[in-house]
């Protein structure tokens, strides 16, 4: 296996299939059987999902909300997208951890890093949510933040599309695909891969990033297995 431990980073979108909002339980099922296909292969793995598909701290605040409070009820759905998650990985039969970075006891445990790691020993997959438990950061920042404080091989960003291109792919049918690239590069084209805090925090510690089609089955076991799937960023 090309990694032991891995962190999937995993949108709130992607969790609606072919609705307008919400959770699509076929979809959550399908990804569920992709995990599984990966922790049965020994990979430790942990993983942060956003609450887009519920609320958006930014679209609030765009309509007049507190920014602040925006970011707690974004907070929150990550939660509501855990607990979703959760569920449907223990209809798998895997045997799972919810951790937030914001105490709701009763239904998760408190992010900590020792306790999340000796989880992963064990073989559980972790998800994190709460994102960082601070507003004004997004839950890419907090996908790079748990990756390295859980000493993670790499993040893959699970997507829509398989990779990172020059130009949008869904709008310019000429874009061309990279296979790799350099955090450097990316900067220097402008291209958007995570908001510029998380890639920096990513650069500065020398964590890979992977961009790849979530949707595609067998893409993440295949990935994690050393073929060439979606975009690997890095120092090299």
């Amino acid at each position: 296996m090309q990694y032991k431990r891995i962190l999937l980073k995993l949108s709130g979108e992607s969790l609606m299939g072919d609705r307008q909002y919400g959770i699509d339980p076929k979809r959550l099922k399908e990804y569920a059987q992709e995990i599984k296909q990966v922790v049965d292969k020994n990979i430790e793995i942990a993983i942060v999902i956003g609450g887009g598909n519920i609320f958006r701290g930014v679209a609030g605040a765009s309509n007049g909300m507190d920014r602040v409070q925006g970011d707690h009820m974004g907070m929150l759905a990550t939660c509501i997208n855990g607990l979703a998650l959760q569920s449907a990985l223990e209809d798998e039969g895997i045997h799972t951890r919810l951790q937030t970075a914001i105490e709701i006891k009763e239904i998760a445990e408190p992010y900590i890093k020792r306790r999340a790691n000796r989880h992963l020993e064990k073989g559980r997959v972790v998800i994190f949510g709460g994102g960082t438990g601070n507003p004004y950061f997004t839950t890419d920042t907090a996908a790079v933040l748990r990756a390295i404080e859980v000493n993670a091989d790499a993040i893959l960003k699970g997507t829509r599309v398989d990779g990172i291109y020059n130009a949008d792919p869904e709008k310019d049918k000429n874009a061309v695909k990279y296979d790799t690239i350099t955090f450097k590069e990316v900067i220097k084209k402008g291209l958007k891969v995570m908001d510029m805090t998380a890639f920096t925090l990513s650069e500065e510690n020398g964590l890979p990033i992977i961009v790849f089609d979530m949707d595609t089955k067998g893409n993440l076991l295949k990935l994690v297995s050393g073929e060439q799937i979606g975009t690997i960023v890095d120092n090299k």
